[in-house]
């Protein structure tokens, strides 16, 4: 009977865990939006003889110093979203704090820190360096063997919260209260998604704007956002976005506005010649749907991962920066 009663206990820890956030996400402090990547699975949908990008000269002597290249280590990406007060600030209307997950060499890293940072804070056991940039501080600790967390937020209070949340790290449903209201409107297997007012990188003048087109969406508004594989359609990866509007007479209205901005990128986007971005552009708002269901708006659209590979073939230059390169990026 014991035996199986901790087996019974067992397999419900499992499906707990199986239904919770990421781990990385669920150390997120409180938040406007939060937006999270799983690059393992991302990297396989891409091509993986490409060329790594040619990198700034900043970015090489960390990666010299440290071990550490991001672009191959870094596995998790979990990063909240936080509006400033004053738009005009350091921080510009948005401020960040991430918890990263991936190979980290803790005693490089450790140097590296110490030898940037202006000063140094020992909180709940953990050291938290203080590294000045561009008018801002920005926060770094190593919070586990393979996680660092980053903020730079104004106050200290954003990446606390990050170590405090480390400690109850093996709750399942631990987290922000953003997670807790919206991390079930995901969909299962998402690579990438986010939540919250996500718009807010994207925001100008009080609306949301991507690829140059203005959506009929203030900054404020709540979204769920989702990048999840179409298994049945070999490397397709389904995109979707869905509004949670104040009420369905505003989804209702939201919806046909949407319905007529596509048609009209559609128009816009027609003439561009081919090339992989414009061919991925044209592809996912040929394909995009746009649906009403009460008081949401869902915004459905594909792309084939091989697309998306020649963008990241044509972005990525061959070879890596040499010694001219880096006096120019200076």
């Amino acid at each position: 009977m014991v035996v199986a009663a901790v087996l019974i206990l067992l397999g419900v820890a499992v499906f707990l865990r199986s239904k919770a956030p990421p781990e990385a996400a669920r150390l997120l402090p409180e938040s406007d939006g939060i937006i999270y990547i799983n690059f393992r699975p991302v990297r396989a949908f891409l091509r993986k003889d490409m060329q790594p990008p040619a990198r700034v000269a900043d970015y090489q002597q960390f990666v010299d110093a440290t071990g550490i290249d991001w672009e191959r280590d870094l596995d998790q990406a979990a990063i909240a979203l936080h509006r400033m007060a004053n738009p005009n600030g350091p921080n510009g209307p948005v401020a960040y704090s991430l918890v990263l997950v991936g190979r980290v060499d803790g005693n490089r890293l450790k140097a590296w820190l110490a030898a940037h940072a202006e000063s140094e804070e020992t909180y709940a056991g953990r050291t938290i360096y203080s590294i000045p940039s561009e008018g801002r501080t920005v926060r770094v600790a190593q919070i586990g063997y393979d996680m660092v967390a980053v903020s730079n937020t104004p106050t200290p209070e954003q990446i606390h919260s990050i170590i405090d949340r480390r400690r109850t790290a093996a709750l399942p449903f631990a987290g922000s209260t953003l997670l807790a209201h919206h991390y079930h409107d995901v969909p299962l297997l998402s690579l990438a998604w986010g939540v919250g007012q996500i718009g807010l990188p994207f925001s100008e003048s009080g609306a949301i704007q991507i690829f140059g087109f203005r959506l009929p969406l203030e900054d404020g508004t709540t979204l769920v956002a989702s990048v999840t594989p179409m298994l049945r359609l070999g490397a397709e990866l389904r995109l979707r976005v869905e509004e949670i509007a104040p009420n369905e007479q505003t989804a209702q209205s939201q919806a046909a506005a949407l319905n007529v901005l596509v048609n009209l990128a559609r128009g816009f986007t027609a003439p561009l010649g081919p090339n992989p971005a414009n061919d991925a552009l044209k592809q996912v708002l040929a394909t995009t749907e746009v649906n009403q269901r009460r008081d949401r708006v869902v915004v459905t659209a594909r792309v084939h991962s091989e697309q998306l590979a020649r963008i990241a073939e044509v972005e990525s230059p061959k070879g890596q920066v040499t010694a001219g390169d880096e006096g120019a990026s200076k």
